[in-house]
């Protein structure tokens, strides 16, 4: 399947601050490629709006030297002034700064259009891209951390796009326009703007380099605050439970100090660029001025050219000069955003750019057996710390297999590879006969259902979030997996039965109606292979007697791995599987294991040899 992008990957070569300076070029470039690719004939229509309406503001500039020059001042030197040649110019004038304000709005409607739309592409390609990342991916950060991605990085692209775009385009047309408009009229003012074009690009450069690292920061903590945030909602009956109110409040205070503390660094910074670049603006202003008045009342020369101005041609060049430094001082207005926004791009282009799930297997699962074997399995989450050592477990179809031992023995670890969550280092897995690499990833997860330890309801009906196991079950296939988990007493009590709605995780069920749901989901999906990561652990006693019955029945026929802390609900299992440290210690059955009066005897009777 074509994987989802976002064109090149970021250049990763470079070192020191040269490396991140040049990552953030290649990360907007690459922002600016995303949006052309989708939107070229919008932006090519954005592009000729805001270069007319940056020509009309430079004509109304340079009729300032032709109304003082050409009209005013013969006007105030004749007695009876004829004003007609005057009003007919002003109309015209009028008509082209009308027409530029019509492309101003048409370029500033469709920076909108685009800024919303890219932000749609942007946010289904990293939910495509999401859906192919390793479960390894989701359990090395938070899902606060993620969301803010979708959040708060995304919508700081969107004000990038929608304001800094035109504006960038914009500066370019009238730095270049008013340039060359303003070497036609004088060139020893010229190179005073200049000289202070420069001033004012130096201090943006300057502050702008401070202030990045600052918001990259501030993105980070931003994640952190919302990762806080998610982690107190999803366990706020635990923190009630535990009177950690308090608690989580400094914790939060922190956190959120630490953000507060970012942000204001970084926008002090910046802030300040807009600022200076107005006082350096107005300094040039000053200085223009009094050079041009200077040059006006002297006969001067420069290389040989006599360089005597007119009044109108030093009002002209005050109002050049203006749309002149006007795009460094907007640039300047828009570095948050900008800054803000390279920062944003960099953590949405890495989830773009996340190593997706390898799957090198071909072979489809045609008819499976359920025949699930290990040998001499190893594996470690990390290569320096191995959590499994030698791993051999021998099946048959329609075998119970159970596993045991205490918290971090590997028990749900050796699931977790049965689905190929994660690849082992050394050994093989096989099912029916084939190792599981050869197999492909959604052929071999369709072979076998899972009911996990949390347990996860989606937002729908509660018929709905049962047919999540089969989407192309019928009702009735739906409501005769529950009545055999036990679940139909109590789905029939509630409100609307089946077509009760759930939300929030199902947050109206217990923990244990919940988990009867799951395991009707996994029974509606009616795979060979069945496991059990202790499904019936938020079960009361009578329920899981009720829901025992159930399992039994789905159970037959089929190879069912089982997890449980409870050893009376294993007894009858095929395999019990001891397992203490990633070593298997102890493996028979129920009988078995107490004559050994080993690992398991102590576990099931409490005693100790």
């Amino acid at each position: 399947m074509r994987q989802p992008s976002f064109g090149p990957p970021r250049e990763r070569s470079q070192a020191g601050f040269q490396k991140v300076d040049k990552q953030k070029r290649a990360t907007l470039l690459r922002m600016f490629s995303f949006v052309f690719k989708h939107y070229k004939w919008a932006i090519v229509v954005v592009l000729a709006c805001v270069l007319i309406s940056s020509l009309t503001s430079l004509v109304s500039s340079l009729f300032t030297k032709t109304l003082i020059d050409d009209y005013i001042v013969p006007l105030t030197q004749v007695d009876n002034p004829e004003y007609h040649s005057l009003a007919q110019t002003l109309f015209i004038l009028g008509l082209i700064l009308f027409f530029g304000t019509i492309c101003s709005y048409t370029y500033n409607r469709l920076m909108i259009h685009v800024s919303q739309g890219t932000m749609l592409r942007l946010r289904k390609t990293i939910f495509e891209k999401m859906q192919h990342l390793p479960v390894s991916y989701f359990d090395q950060r938070s899902h606060g951390d993620i969301m803010s991605v979708y959040t708060n990085d995304v919508d700081s692209l969107r004000q990038m796009i929608s304001t800094a775009m035109a504006q960038v385009f914009s500066s370019v047309i009238t730095i270049v326009a008013t340039f060359t408009s303003m070497i036609v009229l004088s060139v020893p003012l010229t190179l005073v703007s200049i000289l202070m074009a420069v001033v004012m690009m130096i201090a943006t450069t300057q502050l702008g380099k401070r202030s990045r690292s600052h918001f990259r920061t501030q993105q980070q903590r931003l994640a952190s605050v919302n990762g806080f945030i998610e982690e107190m909602m999803t366990g706020q009956k635990v923190v009630k439970i535990f009177c950690h109110e308090q608690q989580a409040l400094r914790d939060f205070e922190d956190i959120n100090e630490q953000l507060r503390s970012s942000a204001y660094h970084a926008n002090r910074i910046a802030n300040i660029v807009m600022p200076v670049n107005g006082g350096i603006s107005n300094f040039g202003f000053v200085l223009l001025a009094t050079v041009g008045a200077a040059i006006a009342l002297s006969q001067c020369s420069m290389f040989y050219v006599q360089c005597s101005i007119s009044l109108g041609t030093i009002v002209a060049f005050l109002q050049l000069n203006k749309s002149f430094t006007r795009p460094i001082s907007q640039v300047s207005q828009q570095i948050n955003s900008v800054l803000n926004a390279s920062v944003g791009a960099e953590r949405v282009f890495a989830l773009g750019d996340a190593e997706p799930e390898v799957d090198e297997g071909t072979t489809e699962l045609t008819d499976p057996k359920g025949d699930v074997d290990f040998t001499d399995v190893d594996f470690g989450y990390i290569p320096e710390k191995q959590v499994l050592f030698d791993i051999d477990i021998n099946t048959n179809p329609g075998q119970k297999i159970a596993f045991v031992g205490g918290t971090g023995a590997g028990k749900t670890t050796i699931i977790n590879l049965i689905n190929r969550f994660y690849e082992i280092q050394n050994g093989r897995i096989l099912y029916d006969g084939i190792p599981i690499t050869d197999i492909r990833k959604e052929s071999l997860r369709k072979g076998m259902s899972i009911v996990l330890q949390e347990t996860h309801l989606f937002t729908g009906t509660v018929l709905e979030n049962i047919r999540y196991g089969k989407l192309d079950a019928t009702d009735e296939e739906c409501i005769k997996a529950a009545q055999l988990v036990g679940a139909d007493d109590f789905i029939r009590r509630l409100p609307n039965g089946y077509q009760t709605p759930l939300s929030g995780d199902g947050g109206n069920l217990s923990q244990g109606e919940r988990q009867l749901l799951a395991i009707a989901r996994a029974a509606v999906a009616n795979p060979p292979v069945l496991i059990l990561d202790e499904a019936t652990s938020s079960i009361d006693t009578r329920t899981e007697q009720l829901v025992q019955r159930g399992m039994d029945t789905i159970m037959q026929g089929r190879t069912t791995f089982v997890i449980a802390h409870r050893l009376s609900t294993v007894r009858n299992a095929d395999q019990i599987i001891v397992l203490d440290h990633g070593h298997i210690i102890e493996q028979g059955t129920h009988d078995q294991l107490i004559a050994l009066k080993g690992k398991y005897y102590q576990l099931y009777t409490g005693n100790t040899i």
